[in-house]
């Protein structure tokens, strides 16, 4: 006589691709694929702040993926917190 043994409680089962599509970590992560995309687009394509003096003789130009970098990191801080966070859910 043969029985059927229970996997392991630790064990995790393959669940199917719909199921991937309700992971917190992968929207979480590709929240911060996009922000940092929109950094590098924003760079190379962005326009600059130009600021001159009031003669018009002396110039700076800051490019503007700076600022928009700052904001991602920001966003990348928050959203890798909140996704990747480990809080206890009732199972």
């Amino acid at each position: 006589m043969s029985t059927l043994s229970q996997p392991p409680a630790g064990a995790v089962q393959e669940r199917g691709w719909p199921s991937q599509l309700l992971v917190r970590e992968m929207w979480a992560s590709l929240a911060m694929v996009a922000m940092w995309i929109a950094v590098a687009v924003s760079a190379v394509w962005g326009p600059d702040f130009v600021s001159s003096s009031g003669g018009g003789t002396n110039s700076t130009t800051i490019p503007s993926a700076i600022a928009v970098a700052l904001f991602a990191s920001i966003g990348t801080w928050a959203v890798a917190k909140y996704g990747f966070g480990h809080q206890h859910e009732a199972d």
